[in-house]
C-alpha cells in the first residue's frame, strides 16, 4: 500500500509540473479523504523542497563546495516544485480533522501566499542565471535569496 502512496503522490506531482501552475483559487476540501490526500500532497511537495535545499544550505553555509551542476538542478527543481505550490496550497482542508503543519491564515491570506510562492520560483531562477553566468561571487546570495523566501512563508504560514 506504501508504494501504491508514493507512486500516487508522484504521478501527481508530475502531472502538477506538466500543468505549469502557479496560480490557484482556494477551495475547501470535499471529505475527509480528499483533505488527507491534499495534505500528504503538500507534504510531499514540502519534503521535495527539502531534499532540494539541503545541499543548497550546505553550499551557502561553506560545509559543502560549490557544485554548480547541484546547485542547476536542484534551482530547477525548486522552480517546478513552486509551480506545484499554488495547487497543493490551495485546498483550505480545515473543515475536517487532519495532521498539518500549516496555520488557517494559509487560506484567509491565499493572495499572499502565492506572492511568497512566486519569490521562491523567481529566486529559483535567480540561482539558475548565477550558475549559468558562471558568477561565483552571486551564488551564496542566491541560494540566501532561496532560503528567505522559504522562511518568509514558514514564518507566517507554518505552526511550529
Amino acid at each position: 500500500m506504501r508504494i501504491f502512496n508514493k507512486t500516487m503522490i508522484v504521478a501527481a506531482a508530475v502531472s502538477a509540473v506538466m500543468s505549469g501552475s502557479v496560480m490557484a483559487d482556494v477551495k475547501e476540501a470535499s471529505s475527509e479523504k480528499h483533505a488527507k490526500a491534499a495534505t500528504q500532497y503538500r507534504q510531499a511537495v514540502f519534503q521535495l523542497v527539502r531534499s532540494n535545499m539541503g545541499p543548497l544550505g550546505g553550499m551557502a553555509k561553506g560545509a559543502l563546495p560549490f557544485d554548480e551542476s547541484v546547485m542547476e538542478t536542484n534551482a530547477v527543481r525548486l522552480e517546478q516544485l513552486a509551480d506545484m505550490m499554488g495547487d497543493y496550497l490551495a485546498v483550505d482542508t480545515r473543515k475536517f480533522d487532519v495532521e498539518t503543519g500549516a496555520k488557517d491564515e494559509i487560506w484567509e491570506s491565499f493572495s499572499d501566499v502565492e506572492k511568497k510562492v512566486m519569490a521562491l520560483k523567481t529566486a529559483a531562477q535567480g540561482l539558475q542565471a548565477a550558475v549559468n553566468a558562471g558568477d561565483e561571487s552571486a551564488y551564496r546570495g542566491a541560494i540566501g535569496k532561496i532560503g528567505a523566501s522559504c522562511k518568509s512563508c514558514h514564518d507566517d504560514y507554518k505552526k511550529d
